[in-house]
């Protein structure tokens, strides 16, 4: 455990004062250091935040009051053999169709890296997580937030979901459709700590899925994701706004609008970039005059992705 711990450095904004207490727990013991933090959190009713690699969130400058959970070492993947000759499950419509065979499902330890998550699947020609592909983040992460990227949800290829659950016993959750929505999961309102999910594969072309995650990746270089620490999309995509939110910002000129060291990418406009020594302040306040300037301008309401951590 560490006291007064920078938070910058465990964010991919490079942005964030300091937590009063950090906790990695090792991976061979993880459970039972999880277990313990959560439930001395709750008798104490102290603050707590789940950390996996900070690829989603903006830290207050002034730090975390309370204790920050790192779930970084607790990763690995395994593969769990799956036949299911119609292709359906809790609802599911059979993505995979009626005649695939046998499928199987990817289990994955909630700190694993997205990316590392679709590194595996490839290793053995199973498709269905190619979309992960260069994706920042842990799985954990990506489950709580029901990430989407590239038309797909994580929930269209999700089984199971094994939690800690309010009362420190491991839960297996089994994916149910009414449960998921757009960036919404059912963890988001509960007290509790992903430790797995298991997703959806079947047996693919190893070739053709190297191939489909090259191209994610180099559509994610090429609009500048990694170019500068940021956060990744700043706003959600509201469908019935008729086009992607980065659009409607760019529409209203305001790439390139600087506070302090944030940034409005002059390439995407819905990436804020840290351009060097940005604060927390500087990216809200930059937030907060997109905000304005689109609800002003079109009445639109933005909500932003990103999670406030410390505010």
């Amino acid at each position: 455990m560490l006291r007064n711990e920078p938070l910058a450095g465990h964010t991919s904004f490079h942005i964030g004062g300091p937590a009063d207490f950090y906790i990695k727990p090792p991976c061979d013991v993880f459970i039972e250091e999880a277990a313990e933090i959560l439930k001395k959190n709750r008798t104490e009713k102290t603050a707590l935040f789940i950390l996996g690699l900070g690829s989603n969130i903006l830290v207050s400058d002034q730090g975390f009051r309370g204790t920050i959970l790192d779930v970084s070492e607790w990763k690995g993947c395994v593969i769990k053999a799956k036949p299911d000759d119609a292709g359906k499950e809790n609802g599911k419509d059979g993505q995979f169709g009626a005649q695939s065979g046998a499928l199987y499902e990817i289990c994955c330890r909630s700190g694993t890296k997205s990316d590392e998550a679709a590194r595996f699947a490839l290793e053995h020609s199973l498709c269905g997580l190619e979309f992960l592909a260069g994706l920042p983040g842990t799985i954990g992460g990506a489950v709580w937030m029901n990430a989407r990227c590239y038309e797909k949800s994580l929930s269209d290829i999700l089984s199971s979901v094994e939690i800690l659950d309010e009362s420190g016993n491991k839960v297996i959750v089994p994916y149910r459709n009414e449960d998921y929505d757009y960036k919404k999961s059912p963890f988001q309102n509960r007290d509790i700590l992903i430790l797995s999910a298991s997703f959806r594969v079947k047996k693919g072309n190893a070739y053709e899925i190297s191939q489909q995650m090259e191209t994610y990746r180099k559509d994610r270089e090429s609009k500048g994701h990694f170019s500068y620490p940021s956060a990744g999309s700043v706003f959600k995509n509201n469908r019935t706004f008729g086009k992607p939110t980065g659009k409607i910002i760019e529409e209203l000129g305001l790439r390139g609008t600087q506070i302090g060291g944030a940034r409005l990418a002059d390439w995407h406009g819905n990436f804020i970039i840290n351009t060097g020594g940005a604060s927390a302040h500087d990216v809200l306040s930059l937030i907060t005059l997109i905000k304005d300037r689109v609800r002003l301008n079109l009445g639109i309401e933005l909500e932003p992705e990103i999670l406030f951590v410390g505010f």
